[in-house]
């Protein structure tokens, strides 16, 4: 395998492979109890729900293999202008090979597109190299959630203007 990759835009093909990864990493960063995405309706079909008004998701492609995803949505319960960066998750072949960086970019591209000002975050203690990704791509640290995504255990939250 090499470490070139593609990112594009979800298909309704990748539905299955996007609900694995994230039933895949999510564990591993023990996030897999109440409160965390991995419990969502919108996890088997994430193309039908991304196919929404002012919402993308776009998957990481390698060697015609999906190893990773990210979008953006309203966020819910919140203002308008603010969207949400969501169920940003990758397979380990699919980290340090730049993978991450090149879907932040496109996912606040997007974001922009769509008219969003500013972008927020959830996500958990002991994500590291995630946080890092966030902080190198201009997110400050908040003291608290916004909106009511009903991911009541991620305990880090984070916002930047677009």
């Amino acid at each position: 395998m090499n470490n070139d990759f593609l990112i594009r835009p979800i298909e309704t093909r990748d539905n299955a492979a996007v609900a694995a990864i994230i039933r895949a990493v999510m564990p591993e960063f023990g996030a897999d109890g109440p409160g965390f995405a991995i419990h969502d309706a919108e996890v088997d079909t994430m193309y039908q729900a991304y196919a929404r008004p002012r919402s993308a998701y776009f998957v990481v492609e390698r060697d015609g293999v999906v190893i990773g995803g990210g979008g953006i949505a309203p966020l819910e319960g919140g203002d308008a202008d603010v969207c949400e960066l969501r169920k940003m998750y990758f397979l380990p072949e699919a980290r340090g090979i730049g993978a991450g960086s090149a879907m932040m970019q496109r996912c606040l591209d997007a974001a922009r597109s769509e008219g969003f000002r500013r972008c927020y975050l959830e996500t958990l203690t002991g994500m590291d190299a995630a946080q890092a990704l966030y902080k190198r791509s201009g997110f400050q640290p908040l003291c608290g959630p916004l909106g009511g995504t009903g991911h009541f255990s991620c305990d880090q939250f984070f916002i930047r203007d677009l």
